[in-house]
């Protein structure tokens, strides 16, 4: 993994040979380079081991995302912001099926950085209300499912979040 600012780097001077081949009249080598120019801008955007561990998650393959993850060595420096929230939201996934009270950690960082979709904010606040929950604090756990209902607009929680209130009445 390159740092951030390297990619920006490679980016401008991919950007800068694609001017030099257009200077040259090789129109075809530019254009390709402009293209490419693009890679590492993306990859500055979105990284390319969260994605992986996105893809891994996909199939439910949760060692293989813990692998991927495990390659960011210093996310602080290495991620821009987002990448960061969905870093620590990834690590909670993970910590999710082990460990609730360093999940519960890694959620509340994700929401605090930012996540992009409000699926996946909806979907760490409503672990952390299972959280809340599990601490036996109803307050806390009804205020998130709230959030959680004003986020889910496709309504693809709305089991999760029945199933949620149901065990709230038994607390």
């Amino acid at each position: 993994m390159f740092h951030r600012n390297i990619k920006l780097v490679i980016a401008a001077l991919i950007f800068a040979t694609a001017i030099w081949q257009f200077t040259e009249s090789n129109i075809g080598n530019g254009i390709f380079l402009i293209l490419l120019t693009l890679i590492p801008i993306f990859l500055y955007f979105k990284n390319e081991f969260i994605l992986m561990a996105f893809l891994q998650l996909r199939k439910q393959n949760f060692p293989g995302a813990q692998k991927w993850l495990a390659k960011i060595t210093n996310p602080e420096t290495a991620l821009v912001q987002k990448q960061q929230g969905y870093y620590n939201y990834l690590q909670g996934l993970m910590l999710s099926q082990t460990n609730l009270i360093q999940a519960e950690k890694y959620f509340k960082k994700a929401i605090e950085l930012g996540l992009n979709m409000n699926m996946d904010l909806a979907v760490a606040k409503l672990n952390l209300a299972g959280v809340a929950m599990s601490r036996r604090r109803k307050l806390e756990a009804t205020n998130l499912i709230a959030e959680v209902k004003k986020l889910d607009k496709q309504g693809m929680l709305k089991d999760q979040i029945t199933m949620m209130k149901e065990q709230m009445k038994k607390i």
